[in-house]
């Protein structure tokens, strides 16, 4: 187990759960090449992940579930990311939106109730289809251009999605849309092998290619009208929790390029020098660095993690300390990352080791939301309101 996460380790539950990450991360490790290559997701990890009930961890226990804790759900999320990054929070979605939908009641509880029945018993895998090419990520607030427009007890939906992560091998999507009849934006559940749906593969990107976040294409797609499982009216939705899986999963990154600096740093002994670089001053500075900026954003991503479960009713209190968390936590990890391809030189470059990798993924963490800019700009309007 790694040392950096051992002081987070609260009990013998915690302790297995990080075992069957651990695990997974492991043989994760090992396809990395193949998903780079493929710019899709591993349908061996997928098997994986379901062979090993991971996929079923967020849910109540009535459906098989272990009804994970926030601050459980981002410590396996971390350990399986030292494996890979991409696979991690690819399947973090998946978490995240099992984990909303038990907690926050979003649908109705018949439909939750067979939906999380088919997810324990045949391990389904689901995820949200919302941004799109002209609206970009939906947390900047733009109307979806993919139109459901009713037809008796039917709705019809045509439109196109991005960075629909894990496309091609999803059981179900979530998908929004501009609900006509209702003027409002709504979900629909949709089976992957409903007719009219195909994933176009567009996804060749620098970082995380192993989530295969291709585009999902909806064409003349037929649905009941049950199948509109949630409807904007309105209201202003509560503060996401389980969208700490985002940094969990770069400081996951971070702590694989620091191991793997440090060990290079043990190792590697030029000709020069009597010892290996691990004894050079400078090269100490670095991987001290590095942990000081990995404990510091440990600390206050579990931190508030712990205040979300054990404090619920302060949970609405919370969003502006979610939101400095990600912000905080995956700039830390970039940092981390930058320090450990310094530590490595130009093999860092190199495609022997994972460090380049490593630096890639990382940055993809700048775009995940919230952005950097929404949260300065929301801690700048607290501070001014606060000070009269």
């Amino acid at each position: 187990m790694s040392d950096l996460l051992k002081p987070f380790i609260n009990n013998d539950r915690q302790r297995r759960l990080l075992e069957k990450a651990q695990k997974l991360a492991d043989r994760f490790a090992g396809r990395t090449k193949e998903t780079e290559q493929t710019a899709s997701f591993s349908e061996a990890n997928l098997s994986d992940l379901k062979k090993e009930d991971y996929v079923t961890l967020p849910l109540p226990r009535k459906f098989g579930g272990e009804e994970l804790s926030l601050y459980e759900f981002l410590l396996l999320q971390e350990k399986l990311a030292e494996g890979d990054g991409s696979a991690a929070l690819s399947i973090g979605w998946h978490m995240g939106i099992v984990m909303e939908l038990s907690e926050q009641e979003l649908w109705e509880q018949e439909t939750f109730e067979a939906f999380a029945k088919d997810i324990g018993e045949n391990k389904k895998v689901v995820n949200r289809a919302a941004s799109e090419p002209a609206t970009g990520s939906p947390t900047r607030g733009g109307i979806p251009e993919t139109t459901a427009v009713r037809e008796g007890n039917e709705y019809i939906l045509n439109g196109r999605k991005t960075f629909t992560t894990m496309a091609s091998v999803l059981d179900y999507y979530i998908v929004t849309a501009y609900v006509q009849d209702k003027d409002a934006v709504g979900s629909f559940l949709i089976d992957c092998n409903t007719p009219g749906i195909r994933v176009d593969h567009t996804w060749d990107t620098l970082g995380m290619r192993g989530t295969g976040s291709d585009d999902l294409v909806l064409e003349n797609v037929r649905l009941s009208e049950d199948l509109l499982v949630e409807l904007n009216k309105g209201k202003k939705s509560g503060p996401k929790g389980w969208l700490l899986h985002i940094p969990a999963c770069y400081l996951g990154i971070a702590s694989a390029a620091r191991r793997d600096a440090v060990s290079f740093a043990k190792s590697y002994q030029p000709n020069s020098l009597d010892t290996p670089i691990s004894e050079v001053p400078h090269i100490k500075q670095k991987i001290g660095d590095m942990d000081l900026k990995l404990m510091q954003a440990h600390h206050f991503l579990y931190s508030v993690a712990s205040k979300w479960d054990e404090k619920p009713s302060s949970r609405d209190h919370l969003a502006l300390e979610l939101a400095a968390v990600k912000t905080a936590a995956t700039n830390a990890a970039n940092e981390v990352v930058d320090l450990a391809m310094r530590i490595a030189g130009g093999r860092g470059l190199s495609k022997k080791y994972r460090f380049e990798q490593y630096y890639r993924d990382v940055r993809a963490g700048l775009h995940n939301p919230p952005m950097d800019d929404m949260v300065i700009q929301m801690l700048a309007g607290r501070a001014i309101k606060e000070i009269e």
